[in-house]
């Protein structure tokens, strides 16, 4: 059996690609880069992090982008030798406009060199290239209809690309019409006599699905399964996998059929700090024609049949990263732009990566900070710093973090009375505050180690420097802030843990992490 998710912590959006014997999968990635994260496997139950396609500022500038802006439901896709990413970058996501902009990167080898891109639209986003049996090539994405007493979600639309002039060409048709609810994150496949749409429908919280629809013909019309989910929870508010919606195909090389679709497992309080991940199911289609759930009768499960290939295992991901290698580990971006030797260096001191100091944690610029995503309930992460500051304006240490936001920091910064302390800031719902009414003075000039334990409901911060032991500081913070829902937040990532430095003061103060230490309870 396979278990869910396959992919755990922020992974949303999956499309999925086999190619021979391996298979892809390529997840959104937002405001973090780089950019697209893609996962590999060869069982459809093992997988590892492969790559990230866009990793240049010419393939994807988020500089300035909202949280939750940027990278939407990547589609990657191959023909004839060829890998095909289409990515929407979001510049503009509150408000009745949406300033969506999607492109084609392409690449011989998965792992790249990958293309600059070719800019398609801005009609709408997540968009999906189809490669149809006469050689020609479609694009579909929906459009965003901001104006007064229309539908939002106008419809899907298509239109073809040409790869030797490298644009969209010809007319743009409407293949399915606006609804009342949400129709999005469509991706168009062919079997038989029939062309398919699968659709994220209802939105991508408790209410989203996977609906299908059929033609004959490219342009349409397009029919409705009469099962007008084929999967959901959104009847079942006590399942413990919520929120599945936005699939996508693949057949394997023996002839069985998987769905790969995000979904969540929420808290008690229904909130899902993790994000959404990536979960697989497999499925079959009916003599008739329409595509079906093996497991299940339509609701996610925790478990589901594995292929018929052999197992693949990959080796597991060190625990503890003492910065002793010449680049980062790939499970660890950064916020908006490139990790660069002048903020985040592994050369300035041997054993050590040293963060320089530069803007706030509010900013949609320039901050200093490494972050990887939380992906299970029962976790604890460590690291070490040494940091002498010389104002407030300076600060650096542990964070947890939806977005800037809503987010928990401790760290170590500067206080006019008491010299260099600690102290634990929280933005909850964009509002500042400072936890400890009584900051901790710290007289030593040594490493000061941070640790936050996760435990579902709830996080706690610690500390320690010399040869003390760990002591608790701050309450118990609720873990389910840093969910995308939170208090009706509209987000579409997960919690991050990670590690950061400011300078508001413009002198780039450094600090130095000694190693950051994530492990399983």
């Amino acid at each position: 059996m396979i278990q869910n998710p396959i992919l755990k912590g922020f992974n949303p959006d999956p499309s999925i690609v086999r190619v021979d014997e391996d298979y892809y999968i390529a997840t959104s990635t937002f405001e973090w880069f780089p950019g697209v994260r893609i996962h590999h496997s060869r069982d459809l139950k093992h997988w590892r992090l492969l790559t990230y396609p866009l990793t240049r500022t010419s393939q994807l500038n988020l500089k300035g982008n909202p949280s939750s802006g940027g990278i939407w439901a990547p589609n990657l896709t191959y023909a004839d030798g060829v890998f095909y990413l289409v990515y929407t970058d979001v510049k503009t996501k509150e408000g009745p406009y949406k300033d969506c902009h999607n492109y084609l990167v392409t690449a011989t080898n998965i792992e790249g060199p990958w293309s600059d891109p070719i800019f398609l639209n801005s009609s709408g986003f997540d968009p999906a290239l189809f490669h149809d049996e006469d050689g020609r090539k479609w694009l579909i994405n929906m459009e965003w209809n901001y104006r007064k007493r229309e539908k939002n979600f106008n419809g899907i639309l298509l239109q073809e690309y040409n790869p030797k002039q490298e644009k969209l060409t010809g007319p743009i048709s409407k293949i399915i019409e606006g609804e009342e609810h949400v129709l999005e994150g469509s991706n168009l496949y062919k079997k038989d006599d029939y062309y398919y749409i699968i659709l994220a429908d209802g939105g991508t919280g408790y209410n989203h699905s996977v609906s299908v629809r059929r033609s004959k013909n490219i342009e349409g019309p397009f029919h409705q399964d009469p099962m007008l989910q084929i999967l959901t929870a959104r009847n079942h508010p006590d399942h413990p996998i919520q929120r599945a919606g936005h699939g996508s195909l693949v057949e394997t090389q023996n002839g069985e059929w998987y769905m790969a679709y995000l979904c969540a497992r929420p808290l008690s309080n229904k909130e899902c700090p993790l994000g959404r991940e990536t979960a697989i199911q497999k499925c079959y289609w009916t003599n008739d024609g329409w595509l079906r759930m093996v497991e299940g009768g339509g609701l996610p499960t925790s478990k589901t049949e594995a292929p018929n290939l052999r197992e693949h295992p990959f080796k597991l991901l060190p625990e503890k990263i003492d910065f002793d290698e010449e680049q980062l580990p790939q499970y660890y971006q950064s916020l908006r732009v490139p990790v660069t030797e002048d903020w985040a260096s592994l050369r300035d001191r041997k054993g050590f990566l040293r963060l320089y100091g530069r803007e706030s944690l509010s900013s949609v610029h320039e901050q200093s900070l490494i972050a990887r995503s939380i992906d299970e309930y029962f976790v604890e992460i460590e690291t070490a710093v040494e940091f002498e500051p010389a104002t407030f304006m300076q600060k650096a240490g542990l964070i947890c973090m939806f977005d800037e936001d809503d987010l928990f920091y401790l760290h170590i910064s500067y206080d006019n009375n008491l010299g260099k302390i600690l102290q634990i800031i929280k933005h909850e719902q964009g509002n500042y505050d400072e936890l400890l009414e009584d900051p901790i003075p710290i007289h030593i000039q040594s490493e000061i180690n941070m640790k936050v334990m996760i435990s579902r409901e709830w996080l706690q911060f610690y500390y320690h420097f010399g040869k003390t032991e760990w002591q608790e500081i701050g309450p118990p913070l609720p873990f389910g802030n840093l969910g995308d829902e939170y208090s009706g937040k509209l987000g579409f990532t997960g919690a991050f843990v990670g590690i950061c430095c400011q300078d508001l003061s413009g002198q780039r103060k450094y600090a130095d992490f000694d190693y950051i230490n994530y492990y399983y309870k």
